[in-house]
């Protein structure tokens, strides 16, 4: 078995410390990062997100192998940013304001982090405003809202309008989720993407942004 298939194998099974070990070893072999990144991590990521999609594997497994890949991007973090391998994309991410569910909002971003993308987290109870501030200083190519509560829901659209006040509805695509949002809430609202799950999610990302790059 080839050391990147290793990786990728040691990943599925959440061994933090066994991936960061064969990160390194794959580094001194002389294997450039973005190899080890693609072909390593984000393969055992991708195949951890389609077997959450197919409920055959469940939250607790996709915490560990997002914790066994935050230890081998740590390694080939500096390696990435001098080689000038960038990110496929920028998404930020939050919960709206007066909702502070954020399990389903994390597994996204791990999700999204494992397909390549750069994320950043607002966390949660997060006012519209704020959602505008963080994609324009970031020019992020996403804003993900989610909402768990059918009250806080509005507050999509609130997101929504503040983008469109801002200036930047056409330079940024809208994605929402959470277990009340439906496909024609957002179509309603003026959102562009809704996704049922965060394995779907993440796929949905990188598909919103490759015909742009």
């Amino acid at each position: 078995m080839s050391i990147l298939a290793e990786i990728s194998q040691n990943l599925q099974q959440g061994r933090a410390k066994a991936v960061k070990e064969l990160v390194e070893k794959a580094v001194e072999e002389g294997i450039d990062a973005k190899t080890i990144l693609e072909q390593g991590l984000l393969e055992g990521m991708s195949v951890i997100g389609e077997k959450f999609k197919k409920n055959e594997v469940y939250v607790p497994q996709v915490l560990i192998a997002a914790r066994a890949m935050k230890a081998g991007t740590e390694v080939l973090q500096p390696l990435l940013v001098s080689s000038g391998v960038k990110a496929k994309g920028k998404v930020v991410i939050g919960t709206v304001r007066g909702d502070l569910h954020d399990i389903g909002k994390n597994l996204v971003r791990m999700m999204m982090e494992g397909k390549g993308l750069e994320v950043i987290d607002l966390g949660v109870d997060v006012p519209a405003e704020k959602f505008v501030e963080a994609v324009m200083e970031a020019n992020a190519d996403i804003v993900a809202c989610s909402a768990l509560l059918t009250t806080t829901m509005p507050e999509i659209k609130t997101v929504v309008d503040e983008i469109v006040r801002a200036g930047i509805r056409d330079k940024v695509k809208i994605m929402i989720g959470g277990a009340p949002v439906t496909d024609s809430f957002c179509k309603q609202i003026g959102a562009d993407i809704y996704t049922p799950d965060a394995a779907t999610a993440a796929e949905a990302a990188v598909n919103a942004i490759s015909p742009a790059m």
